[in-house]
């Protein structure tokens, strides 16, 4: 086990208080390297967008050092914004503030207590939430979040490694947080990850922690995401508050059963489990396991062919993100088609189902239409809501939409 960090420090290129412009008082005094920007992207950057693909910085500029700090400034020389270099990757510029006023400790601060503060409707319901959301907090390429008391950082890019333990020490210490963990992400941008390590505490290996009447479970380490798919929230409450009593219900990509749990909390008589991992099925059965519940390791695109027509009364379908850029979008809706014409066959007659997608490449409004048609007599009941802890900023972040048909 490593030695754990006790306490943090900034060694960012943040001012400690007022500073000349264009410069932070640290202990080297660095200079913030100013680039010049066409005025779409100045105007695209006012509008609230964080992000400055690479196509639309100047080739001068395209040699800088990852991390490097930037000061944004459009054709006449007024300043835009402060931002973050990214050395590889579609992105080259991760806005970090708007406007001339410097990136500084206190402004670090209140952005902070912003994000906790939005957070606090979720307190009473659960212990595990997202505390800061990327650049829809205003904090690009990091991610932190809670389960119950043990903080979780994730950094996307190696340019924000430093800004996010920095970060993650305010919210450790604004929170009295024991366990800090740094938890490598499976889509981290120009490598240069350090694995996963414990910053603060002991190693938590597995966490509990709950969701309203939901008691769960988090390998942090080997989880999915930061642990588990926190996001999904908003689905497992809506099926918690349903009338399952006697009904069949088949929930696909299960991971490790949390929405299986909560169809067993509603009363379903029967909820079958499938995921290809049966590592996390094996999870599933230790940690949210009931009476009700069965477990499938599988494929599933081949397993459903299996199933008997008109068999479920409820079908909860979660898959992977399939589309990881353009060029893959019309493949994954060719999928969804199939799939879903498919379980449209295994429903019953008044059966709902519950379609998931998680990639923003996909718009709501091709995923409904897909889905929608694939499922032919099937109306759209509801669209479940992002969760407080996750809204989306900008139409990239957009990721997440669960639609209700019966």
């Amino acid at each position: 086990m490593e030695r754990p960090i006790t306490g943090f420090r900034s060694d960012l290129p943040i001012a400690q208080g007022k500073a000349p412009p264009g410069r932070y008082r640290d202990p080297t005094v660095r200079q913030l390297q100013p680039i010049t920007l066409k005025r779409p992207v100045c105007d695209t950057i006012e509008s609230g967008h964080p992000w400055v693909f690479r196509d639309k910085i100047a080739a001068a500029d395209s040699n800088l050092p990852d991390g490097a700090w930037l000061q944004l400034r459009d054709p006449d020389g007024f300043v835009v914004g402060t931002g973050l270099y990214q050395a590889q990757g579609g992105v080259a510029v991760r806005v970090m503030r708007r406007g001339p006023d410097l990136v500084t400790v206190d402004w670090l601060k209140k952005m902070v207590e912003i994000a906790i503060a939005k957070r606090k409707p979720l307190w009473n319901d659960t212990d595990a939430y997202r505390i800061l959301n990327g650049e829809s907090d205003g904090f690009p390429g990091i991610v932190v979040d809670m389960y119950a008391g043990v903080a979780v950082l994730q950094t996307y890019v190696p340019g924000v490694d430093a800004l996010g333990r920095y970060l993650v020490g305010l919210v450790a210490d604004r929170l009295n947080l024991e366990t800090v963990v740094w938890k490598e992400p499976s889509k981290r941008v120009g490598g240069g990850g350090q694995g996963n390590r414990v910053l603060r505490g002991m190693r938590p290996y597995v966490v509990r922690f709950h969701e309203g009447p939901l008691k769960l479970a988090a390998d942090l380490f080997a989880g999915q995401k930061s642990g588990t798919y926190l996001d999904l929230r908003g689905l497992r409450r809506f099926l918690c508050a349903q009338k399952l009593h006697g009904q069949k219900v088949l929930n696909l990509f299960a991971y490790t059963g949390m929405s299986g749990l909560a169809c067993s909390h509603a009363g379903a008589k029967e909820i079958v489990n499938v995921d290809q991992a049966k590592a996390s099925l094996d999870f599933g059965k230790r940690y949210h396991r009931t009476d009700s519940q069965t477990y499938v390791a599988a494929d599933i695109f081949k397993w459903v062919d299996s199933i008997k027509d008109k068999e479920y009364d409820w079908i909860v379908v979660d898959p992977p993100s399939m589309a990881n850029n353009k060029t893959q979008v019309d493949r994954a809706l060719a999928t969804y088609r199939r799939l879903y014409r498919t379980l449209a066959k295994k429903l019953k007659p008044k059966g709902v189902i519950i379609a998931c997608c998680c990639t923003s490449r996909i718009s709501a409004k091709e995923f409904e239409q897909t889905v929608g048609l694939a499922l032919g007599s099937k109306r759209l009941h509801s669209r479940i809501p992002v969760e407080v802890d996750h809204q989306p900023s900008f139409q990239e972040a957009n990721y997440l939409k669960i639609l209700v048909y019966e």
